[in-house]
């Protein structure tokens, strides 16, 4: 017996990684020009702001995750400790916490303002994560913001509010939205007990059942497409929930080892993506929709979740990462510095990606006030170096060493380069080439730095004085000369 246990180990890790490299290294374009050319505005935004919120704010744990009874660090780790001795009782008094949801703070207009300050361009708010509990007015679920104490506020459609607030500053509005749903009894359903994150019955047996699933989840991705005004990016998250081949369903017949436990998930939950799709672009003709670590021209993009690739990737890609640690509210949760934000901001612009930037509101309604510091912070440094980050296009290397970055004007004539330590007097860059009759200027300053070729690098003087135009990365502008 545990000779074959480990040869099943041994196959489950040979096709869990070959499943994880084929998801970041798959892409397939959608064939809509309208999407390709939408992709490339997208592209010049760079930096957005990703919100995950919900009722179990209140209780400072994980977003969702702690009613998925698989023995992972993320969900069980994230139970609210002291509430429940069982998993039924816990998963019953989770589902009570929009009895008590009333987030009598909540000004979507001070988020937007703050996201503006700080340079983002578009954004993404969760409408509903994988607990089920939408955060819009839905009229196919009463598991919603609209049926708690909030109710009685006029501002009580959150997600209409949010979208509206941003959008009156010019933000492209995401719409988050989880396709599984461990509320749904179409999903979960209440004849069986749940024993991980998947469908916890047989679509085989009970198709009508899945059916039910599959309309109930058009249903309210039509609502959102139909009644909450523009809507530029569908962000569908629960990536398990995909049409499987016929190969995959028999390979995952295997049991599975995910590092804590074993698992088996052979069934193929079809919520058929092309029919969706179709009838979103109906109503909303340029959303792009970014179905989640499923390969395939449904996934308009791609988005490694909490790293950014080594080398960036070869295709229109978006690190979502936390500003603190968690990416729902925690109480006393530990933030980013500003220099560590920016820097993250200038290494992925440099590999041809976005940065999308998690802040997760509390229970109230508000930001943690480091938040709205940090995006203040991050906004200075914009308001300066701004032009080096947005409509820019990935130089033909991405960095020299640990500390350098380039990126360069869509047209080529003009080449950024980052430097995250000030440099002492000069600053060499061996893979810098430039051409005579370039000028460099360091932004946030009027004055023209000199340089010299040096054995094929090029050797930039920068006087001690310019350090004061900045407080964390300093960006030089190389305007490209024609040479003679």
């Amino acid at each position: 017996m545990k000779k074959l246990k480990y040869q099943l180990l041994a196959i489950s890790v040979i096709l869990s990684s070959a499943n994880l490299m084929a998801q970041e290294n798959t892409y397939v374009p959608d064939p809509n020009p309208a999407i390709q050319q939408r992709l490339e505005e997208w592209k010049d935004l760079k930096f957005g702001l990703l919100m995950h919120w919900g009722a179990y704010s209140q209780w400072g744990v994980v977003e969702s995750w702690s009613i998925c009874p698989e023995d992972v660090g993320w969900a069980v780790g994230g139970q609210k400790p002291g509430v429940a001795d069982s998993y039924i009782e816990y998963l019953r008094k989770y589902e009570e916490l929009p009895k008590t949801f009333n987030p009598t703070k909540f000004n979507p207009e001070r988020w937007a303002a703050a996201a503006k300050e700080a340079g983002m361009k578009y954004m993404v708010f969760t409408t509903k994560h994988h607990d089920g509990f939408a955060m819009f007015d839905t009229k196919y679920s009463d598991y919603k913001i609209t049926n708690t104490p909030f109710a009685s506020n006029p501002r009580s459609n959150i997600t209409k509010e949010v979208f509206d607030a941003f959008r009156k500053q010019n933000f492209w509005i995401g719409a988050y939205f989880s396709k599984p749903d461990w509320h749904s009894d179409y999903y979960w359903w209440k004849k069986f007990p749940p024993t991980d994150r998947n469908c916890n019955y047989s679509i085989a047996k009970h198709p009508d059942q899945w059916k039910k699933f599959v309309d109930y989840t058009h249903h309210q991705i039509d609502e959102l497409v139909s009644d909450y005004g523009a809507i530029d990016i569908l962000w569908l998250d629960g990536g398990w929930v995909r049409k499987k081949t016929d190969e995959e369903v028999k390979n995952e017949l295997v049991d599975v080892y995910d590092g804590s436990r074993w698992f088996r998930n052979p069934q193929s939950q079809d919520i058929d993506m092309a029919r969706l799709v179709s009838e979103v672009r109906s109503k909303q003709p340029k959303l792009l929709v970014v179905d989640r670590a499923v390969p395939g021209e449904h996934q308009n993009y791609l988005t490694p979740e909490q790293h950014i690739p080594d080398e960036g990737l070869p295709y229109p890609w978006e690190t979502c990462m936390t500003m603190a640690n968690s990416w729902s509210y925690v109480p006393k949760d530990k933030y980013k510095p500003a220099n560590e934000l920016i820097e993250k901001l200038v290494d992925i612009v440099s590999k041809g990606g976005n940065y999308l930037l998690n802040i997760g509101p509390g229970p109230d309604g508000e930001f943690d006030p480091t938040a709205y510091e940090r995006l203040k912070e991050i906004g200075a440094w914009m308001k300066t170096n701004g032009e080096a980050i947005y409509g820019s296009r990935r130089y033909s290397v991405f960095k020299e060493g640990d500390g350098v970055r380039f990126t360069q004007s869509k047209d080529g004539k003009v080449t950024y380069i980052f430097l995250f330590d000030f440099p002492d007097g000069h600053q060499t860059l061996s893979k810098l080439n430039l051409p005579k009759g370039t000028r460099l200027t360091l932004l946030g300053s009027n004055s023209s730095l000199s340089w010299k070729s040096v054995d094929g690098s090029t050797q930039v003087k920068v006087p001690a004085s310019a350090k004061a135009v900045s407080n964390h990365v300093w960006v030089i502008k190389a305007t490209l000369g024609r040479g003679k």
